[in-house]
């Protein structure tokens, strides 16, 4: 992987001032198959609305949010009362979060249908997260490109380099920490052609006493 330095099963994603690893292969196929299908079918999967521009939309992909009681989490001036945790959920997290050395209170359940379903850029900086936090993203089912865009100042150009792309395979993690959120937005474009599906899951550390 071009911009990557592997040690030990993970990849230290090469972004300027960033904290990005990757575990290309951190479920072994059997067992991402088997929560990916379990997950299909026992999250609440639900087509939450956002504001874009101005008007208020269906999200192009279904979501759940999902997590300890209090863990709301607002986002598009919408306030997301917690799902409880389903068993597979409440074990895989404790994985992830030795995985991340952090605690994660909360995962964030979206299922793309197929290529059309996509999400725009945006940087996870919602102040419940906290300032620096950490984000773990375990992708399931069709590869998809995962693209990081350094942010920049109003009416600043483009540079060469602004945009980085990486390939998320079926039983990756992902962990963003931290300054990446502050210096960077991320975004999973729609993919033509593409008629199978995805499901990501981004576990996060909701500061409770925020609310």
């Amino acid at each position: 992987m071009s911009g990557a330095t592997a040690s030990g099963g993970w990849q230290r994603i090469a972004l300027p001032e960033a904290d990005v690893a990757l575990w290309p292969h951190w479920l072994d196929a059997g067992e991402a198959d088997a929560l990916f299908a379990e997950l299909q079918q026992v999250v609440a999967w639900e087509s939450h609305r956002i504001r874009l521009f101005g008007r208020e939309v269906a999200s192009p992909r279904l979501s759940c949010w999902i997590g300890d009681p209090g863990a709301a989490y607002t986002y598009s001036r919408t306030r997301f009362e917690p799902r409880p945790w389903p068993p597979a959920l409440a074990a895989l997290r404790e994985r992830v979060g030795q995985a991340c050395a952090t605690h994660f209170n909360s995962v964030l359940a979206n299922l793309y249908r197929d290529g059309r379903d996509a999400m725009g850029w945006h940087s996870d900086d919602e102040p419940e997260l906290g300032v620096q936090p950490v984000i773990a993203s375990l992708s399931l089912g069709v590869e998809r490109r995962f693209r990081f865009r350094r942010r920049r100042a109003r009416g600043e150009p483009a540079r060469p380099g602004d945009t980085f792309a990486l390939a998320l395979p079926h039983g990756s993690l992902l962990r963003m920490a931290g300054t990446t959120q502050q210096l960077y937005r991320h975004d999973l474009p729609r993919m033509r052609g593409l008629d199978v599906p995805r499901i990501n899951l981004t576990f996060r550390c909701i500061d409770t006493s925020a609310h």
